[in-house]
């Protein structure tokens, strides 16, 4: 049996699709904290109650029957920007108003559109050589659902593509430009309906894809192109759109005459292997004609072909990091390696693993005798890697606290604002420099919403709710209730590892 025949569906003891779930199970794991909110936040911010709360008005309600017409309100979603670069270079994530999330999710996961769209989603898969390993996934162990995600990732993507090379001498790799901004939003109802129904049915509010559809244009004035980003319900729409790519694909790949090939796509990142580079470029031009016709387009600058697969199939930043790692003597130094490391793999995964290392070797360290120099290096290192914010505001808690004096502990949470403050948005920053602070400048004040509230905010608005009608779903919608005031008291001012690290039980075995 070659690499490409082996079966990748069999059960795995760790991790369950969600297409696997049933669909109360389904509504469940839509309605956790971290499929709402995927970014690592404080544990004082708690909307799982909310959203519980609003599921039990909304039952057997429809939304539209409560509200007026959201897409005429502004900030109906709440936006958290983070810097990607230290520059100019940003992206947003959205929480999604909670009514609206809460309804979609609801219209997912009624028993026939579930089944549907797990139908669908098997027609998706019914291509055996386009093979999708993106679909969100339940933690069947004590690793949260994102670790998983990654750790299934790292299993079914890296691991697999190493093993192709046994049967493909060259990998061809792209990916699809801001694709989460740029999926129209039309184009879910082609995705789940086929283009034929969907057009014909355009008007029809019965049709699982209109109502999508309308509830993503709901969320932004209308607008018609893009989804919001950050909450695995938006990752199951996305994945939507993308399966309806892979079977348009394949039908083009077919009429080419190309057999011999196979293809692994992690969201809108494509791994092409092949065995004659001229029929890669020839699937690569496919790839390109399906997405114009979904109104994307692939990065050309991750676009390239390679003949050395196995090297390819790993990451640059993780082949580069376990180079580096040998001979890393004292603090300092093996900061500075892992400084080094995130300037040129900078928002690379390798970096997160890597200050959870050091933030672990940290926590036994009997003493840290010169700890400025090394709150100056994490700081510029959180500078330029808005990925390791939360790892790196642990590694910095841990400093803050070895300094002599409380007073000198509140002098250096003000130079750290002070730094920051040079970049532009940085509300995902703003939420983690002010965990640190509770513990060592609690006076210390952000402009970020989410932050306000933690200050005591309770008028500071998160979501606009102006377009609900319903007394008592508006009421469902405490924002206050957000911040969760028992756990803030019980913090320690020292993060603990497994409040920043994504991986609980390590997460060496992917390096």
């Amino acid at each position: 049996m070659t690499a490409v025949e082996q079966d990748p569906g069999a059960t795995d003891p760790e991790r369950r699709p969600i297409l696997d779930l049933s669909a109360d199970e389904a509504n469940s794991l839509l309605l956790q904290q971290e499929s709402y909110c995927r970014l690592d936040l404080p544990p004082y911010f708690q909307f799982e109650p909310l959203l519980t709360r609003v599921d039990a008005e909304l039952r057997g309600t429809d939304l539209s029957s409560l509200t007026e017409n959201p897409r005429t309100h502004d900030h109906v979603n709440h936006v958290i920007l983070d810097n990607k670069d230290g520059r100019h270079a940003w992206r947003r994530t959205e929480l999604i108003h909670p009514a609206l999330y809460v309804s979609l999710v609801k219209c997912l996961t009624q028993d026939n559109a579930w089944q549907a769209i797990r139908a669908r989603f098997a027609q998706f898969a019914g291509r055996s050589r386009i093979r999708c390993l993106s679909l969100p996934v339940q933690s069947l162990t004590e690793e949260k659902n994102k670790a998983a995600q990654v750790s299934h990732w790292w299993r079914e993507i890296e691991q697999r593509s190493i093993e192709l090379a046994l049967d493909y001498e060259y990998l061809v790799h792209t990916d699809v430009t801001d694709c989460y901004g740029a999926i129209y939003t039309h184009s879910i109802s082609w995705a789940l309906h086929g283009k034929d129904e969907a057009k014909k049915c355009r008007q029809s509010s019965n049709l699982l894809g209109n109502t999508i559809d309308r509830h993503i244009q709901d969320m932004h004035h209308g607008q018609t192109n893009g989804i919001p980003q950050g909450s695995v319900l938006m990752d199951l729409i996305a994945e939507m759109v993308l399966g309806y790519a892979d079977l348009e694909l394949a039908q083009i790949i077919e009429r080419n005459g190309v057999s011999d090939y196979f293809i692994l796509r992690y969201r809108d990142d494509y791994r092409v292997f092949v065995n004659n580079p001229e029929e890669g470029e020839r699937i690569l031009k496919a790839i390109t004609e399906v997405m114009m016709g979904l109104g994307l387009k692939l990065n050309t600058a991750k676009t390239g072909t390679s003949g050395h697969v196995i090297r390819e199939s790993i990451k640059a930043d993780k082949l580069a990091w376990m180079n580096r790692t040998q001979g890393r003597r004292n603090l300092q130094k093996h900061l500075l390696i892992i400084h080094s490391h995130a300037m040129d793999f900078p928002n690379a995964g390798s970096v997160i693993v890597a200050l959870g290392d050091y933030n672990k070797r940290l926590s036994r360290a009997q003493s840290i005798p010169t700890p400025l120099p090394l709150i100056s290096i994490v700081t510029d290192i959180a500078f330029r890697n808005p990925r390791a914010y939360p790892i790196c505001a642990a590694v910095l808690s841990r400093l803050l606290r070895s300094l002599e004096s409380d007073e000198l502990r509140k002098e250096i949470v003000g130079s750290i604002v002070r730094r920051f403050a040079r970049i532009p948005n940085t509300g995902y920053l703003e939420l983690w420099i002010q965990r640190i602070s509770r513990g060592f400048d609690p006076e210390r004040e952000f402009d970020e919403p989410l932050c306000r509230l933690a200050q005591g905010g309770g008028n500071s608005l998160i979501w606009n709710s102006n377009w609900i009608t319903s007394k008592d779903l508006r009421s469902c919608i405490e924002v206050p209730s957000v911040f969760d005031d028992a756990t803030a008291e019980g913090l320690d001012p020292v993060i603990p590892q497994e409040e920043a690290s994504l991986f609980l039980l390590g997460g060496d075995r992917y390096l």
